[in-house]
């Protein structure tokens, strides 16, 4: 098993339910539901992953994973509702209306050290063999992520150190992290991401590893680069996240010019952090109110900061040519790029008051996210507000007109 296994522990160590904060009034009904019948039926069955871990530190977690010992299409035996996924490893999604809990085989990683690293760029270790709760959590990315629940007797079942790592607030690999880097490059955004959306702090030589192998996202697929960089910025810890992802060298590898802008600006000082910050808040205020920011509208804040270096004057098709290097670097989506595009060009609508030849902006399906957009820049740079204010008390009123025509009819 490629010496991940070096540390393993001949047994886990079981916090009874005394020892412990979970509570089943916290876990989704429909979460306890697959974990009760896959229990009913003689297998094991685990809440594993982030759930736990949410749970443990009393936030609300957003996905409820199940780990279990019965196959794919025993699962699906047991459920009617239950649908399989994937070609080399099977996963079972049971499905609840909307919602789907995610029911996945235990596993065990088969490959060698150097199969893996040669075909990390092809996405996760799908091809692995099925395994048990012990080797399930040894392939796990990080302690804090490898901990299980028990439904029988309410235990949480910790093979890797977990608990111990919540409670001094660090992220730190399981087995030897410049291996684990290598397996799985994208590893390294995800400690990233735990690290500033839990404010814990990257262990000493989880860190060091990635300083050393940040060079290897450049390795890993594509799409799941781009899906990650996206990850980072709800739950409005963004301005942090990239704050890292730069200062490790991952930002450099992904998006050489802005790591050059930041670095020209200030660094540590570069405004980047400012406008990151701003928008922060938003995605904070978004998420309350059960909604989410677009990412057209993130990628336009996080590339702004090239619109406002040092000495420069605005150009045509300068956000065209910014948001070029995000196409280029991490693939991201036409729709994006022409999203975040249309919002960096905004201000030279916005900044001015709305007349009537001007005001047809309103009616632009982008136009929230350019008030959004400009609100954000501006409050960044302690700047009037008053124009924008008289966009928004526009559109507000071409709302409460089109209610009146909606009324009439």
């Amino acid at each position: 098993m490629f010496g991940l296994l070096k540390k393993k522990r001949s047994k886990p160590v079981v916090y009874t339910r005394p020892e412990h904060c979970i509570s089943r009034k916290n876990i989704d009904p429909d979460a306890l539901k697959v974990l009760y019948r896959l229990s009913s039926a003689g297998y094991t069955a685990y809440l594993v992953g982030g759930g736990v871990r949410d749970l443990l530190l009393g936030r609300k977690p957003k996905d409820f994973d199940v780990g279990t010992s019965a196959r794919p299409n025993e699962v699906k035996h047991v459920f009617r509702n239950c649908f399989l996924i994937g070609r080399r490893f099977r996963l079972a999604h049971v499905r609840f209306g909307d919602k789907i809990i995610e029911t996945a085989t235990f596993r065990q990683n088969s490959q060698s050290v150097g199969e893996i690293i040669e075909h990390a760029a092809e996405g996760p270790l799908e091809d692995n063999t099925f395994g048990t709760p012990e080797t399930d959590a040894y392939r796990r990315d990080f302690t804090v992520n490898g901990l299980f629940y028990d439904i029988k007797d309410f235990s949480v079942i910790d093979w890797v150190g977990g608990m111990k790592d919540l409670e001094k607030r660090v992220i730190r690999a399981i087995g030897d992290p410049d291996i684990r880097f290598q397996e799985d490059p994208v590893r390294m955004m995800r400690a990233v991401k735990f690290s500033s959306r839990l404010d814990f702090k990257i262990e000493r030589k989880t860190l060091s590893a990635i300083k050393r192998r940040h060079s290897c996202i450049l390795n890993a697929s594509p799409p799941r680069v781009c899906e990650e960089v996206f990850r980072l910025f709800p739950y409005g810890c963004s301005a942090e996240a990239f704050r890292l992802m730069w200062e490790t060298g991952l930002l450099g590898d992904l998006l050489p010019d802005l790591s050059k802008a930041i670095a020209e600006t200030g660094g540590r000082s570069s405004p980047a952090w400012k406008y990151l910050s701003v928008l922060d808040t938003l995605e904070r205020l978004r998420q309350d109110e059960g909604g989410e920011v677009s990412n057209g509208l993130r990628a336009a804040v996080l590339m702004t900061v090239m619109l406002k270096r040092p000495g420069d004057r605005p150009r045509d098709g300068a956000s065209r040519k910014i948001m070029q290097t995000m196409l280029d670097g991490i693939k991201i989506p036409k729709s994006v790029y022409f999203t975040a595009v249309l919002l960096m060009e905004s201000p030279v609508r916005l900044s001015r008051r709305p007349e009537r030849s001007r005001a047809r902006f309103i009616h632009n399906r982008d136009f929230l996210d350019a008030l959004d957009y400009n609100r954000i820049v501006l409050r960044a740079e302690g700047a009037d507000e008053s124009i924008l204010n008289e966009w928004a008390d526009l559109y507000e009123l071409k709302g409460k007109k089109d209610e009146l025509v909606q009324d009439r009819r």
